[in-house]
């Protein structure tokens, strides 16, 4: 069996549009475009055609649901957040997690629940490591 091939890394834009459909679940271009309309003025064509793109590249998929298409993620906001922290990763800092992170938390405080979470993380990330 071939391995997988990986989804093309989103663009900003295409970010924009996938955590809109992530947040509302599956919907058309004109709500996505209404949604996307609230932070920046765009035309109804380019959404359109963003989102042919992004079904070309396979980050999202289109339905034909009562004459209406609609579109889904391929990926979940999980997978879609690792593969970029990867690559940033890999390609920023230079493979290291720690630098990833202190990046991270240098860029923005993380609150006391996050950083409570990280803790949780890395502990069972431990332990899973020891076993």
């Amino acid at each position: 069996m071939a391995p997988k091939k990986q989804t093309p890394r989103p663009t900003d834009s295409e970010l924009r549009i996938l955590n809109i459909l992530w947040d509302r679940g599956p919907a058309s271009v004109r709500t996505v475009h209404d949604e996307l309309q609230q932070d920046k003025a765009s035309q109804y064509t380019t959404t359109l055609k963003l989102m042919q793109i992004m079904t070309d590249k396979g980050l999202i998929d289109r339905q034909d649901i009562d004459r209406v298409h609609v579109y889904r993620p391929c990926n979940s906001r999980e997978q879609t957040q690792r593969q970029l922290a990867g690559h940033l990763m890999k390609h920023a800092f230079g493979g290291s997690a720690r630098s990833l992170l202190m990046g991270a938390l240098g860029a923005k405080p993380a609150s006391p629940a996050e950083l409570s979470e990280l803790r949780r993380f890395i502990d069972d990330h431990e332990k899973r490591g020891r076993r």
